[in-house]
């Protein structure tokens, strides 16, 4: 399957047990966790959806998650890759006290991994990584999940053309890092991540 993925999340807490059936969305915190990113812009809340949906949202749309002990933001602006890419992930990270935080960005044409993580709003990863350049950032210590794709480069490998699937990277660091199972897998408890609830909100 071919993903494109614009997602950041955090949870206060192990992701497995964190993530579990029955978490209960907080609209409110929502929608001003949303007009704290675009505090300049007018927002519209259009209803809710599942993350499915949400993943890679539209250029004037933004998904958003609030929860108890995590949050979920979907934001297309994440694939720039830019300064305002950072402010939203930074943002997103620092949004839930106490939490560790993911972001990941993939995109099924470009073949590339974009992936930060930070732990009470510090960032300690940055990888970026594609299909044709290899290895474009990599910064800071390396996660437990990502180390089986860095040993044929770690052992004198070329990184062009990347010797790993980008693709398979970053769902793995998804599994392994942001819902403690992967993001297209339904649990023996009945919880699937897809089927988390967002609230939907649109640049008017």
């Amino acid at each position: 399957m071919a993903w494109s993925v614009a997602l950041a999340c955090a949870s206060a807490g192990e992701p497995a047990e964190v993530f579990r059936p029955g978490l209960a969305p907080d609209p409110d915190a929502a929608a001003a966790i949303a007009r704290g990113l675009y505090p300049a812009d007018t927002l519209t809340e259009t209803g809710d959806t599942v993350l499915d949906f949400a993943l890679w949202p539209y250029e004037d749309e933004l998904f958003v998650g609030a929860f108890e002990r995590a949050l979920l933001l979907c934001d297309r602006r994440l694939f720039c890759l830019d300064d305002d890419a950072r402010r939203i992930a930074d943002t997103a990270a620092a949004a839930l006290p106490g939490s560790r935080c993911g972001v990941l960005v993939l995109h099924n044409v470009i073949r590339g991994c974009w992936f930060r993580w930070y732990e009470s709003g510090a960032l300690l990863r940055d990888v970026f990584v594609t299909a044709e350049d290899g290895v474009v950032v990599d910064q800071g210590g390396r996660l437990p999940a990502e180390r089986p794709f860095w040993e044929a480069i770690d052992g004198g490998a070329a990184d062009v053309p990347l010797p790993f699937d980008p693709e398979e990277f970053g769902l793995a660091l998804a599994e392994a890092h942001m819902f403690g199972r992967g993001i297209a897998d339904r649990g023996e408890d009945g919880f699937l991540p897809l089927e988390l609830p967002l609230r939907r909100f649109k640049h008017t």
